[in-house]
């Protein structure tokens, strides 16, 4: 069937939290914020797990989360890069003789093992694929100066989330052809399929509550999301 291999990406600082720690390591139900997604794909089909954090975090994701909480499928904890998109080429880069990947941000505690087993499937069947949902809000395109120019169809909009799963091969030759072009304004991994190879994704339905660990806020709301995740267990 193919070696799968997971890269979290825990390298970022996450300035919006307001807080010295970075919010992959801030406490969360009595755990690290990373602990949730390294517990995840521990418990899922996936191989191997790669993880990539800031150099500084090294050893302490190794003997303060792996070790202890005995997460056995990490084949490595690399150092990332001053920008996601340099995490996720050195993420590439240390999985080497995989088939697929998925890639997966840290501070999005909420993923399930059923939604890496649902974006395995498809990866498989699809060659990319991302979870995501549809939005429930209006959406507005403003110019420079906020000012609303258009209203895309609602029905046509999905909130992107991660992780988002891809052939090997197909990313790593995408990243190679963005790293040549020095673009910076990449703010996803399909995104970089889609602009560099030409190739589509495949968008499958997540969860409202796979939400994204950003402001003091949603530390509040992820604790409720996986207080009712486990009670569904």
């Amino acid at each position: 069937m193919g070696k799968v291999t997971a890269i979290i990406l825990a390298a970022g600082k996450g300035n919006r939290m307001h807080s010295d720690i970075p919010k992959q390591f801030l406490d969360l139900c009595g755990k690290p914020v990373l602990y949730y997604s390294l517990k995840a794909f521990q418990d899922s089909s996936v191989d191997d797990i790669i993880l990539v954090t800031s150099k500084d975090d090294i050893a302490y994701c190794e003997n303060t989360i792996i070790k202890k909480y005995h997460i056995n499928k990490v084949k490595a904890v690399i150092e990332g890069g001053a920008e996601r998109y340099w995490s996720v080429k050195n993420g590439l880069m240390a999985a080497k003789g995989t088939e697929y990947v998925l890639i997966h941000d840290a501070a999005r505690p909420c993923m399930t093992v059923e939604m890496i087993e649902h974006s395995i499937a498809a990866v498989r069947r699809f060659n990319a694929c991302t979870i995501g949902v549809p939005v429930k809000d209006t959406i507005k395109v403003v110019d420079c100066e906020n000012i609303g120019i258009d209203t895309p169809m609602r029905d046509t909009l999905w909130q992107i989330q991660t992780p988002q799963s891809f052939c090997y091969d197909d990313i790593v030759k995408a990243y190679w052809k963005m790293e040549q072009s020095r673009d910076t304004d990449i703010t996803d991994d399909t995104m970089v399929l889609e602009r560099y190879l030409g190739q589509k994704t495949k968008v499958i339905l997540g969860d409202y509550r796979n939400i994204k660990i950003t402001t003091p806020e949603d530390l509040l709301v992820a604790q409720i999301f996986l207080e009712n995740l486990e009670k569904s267990c």
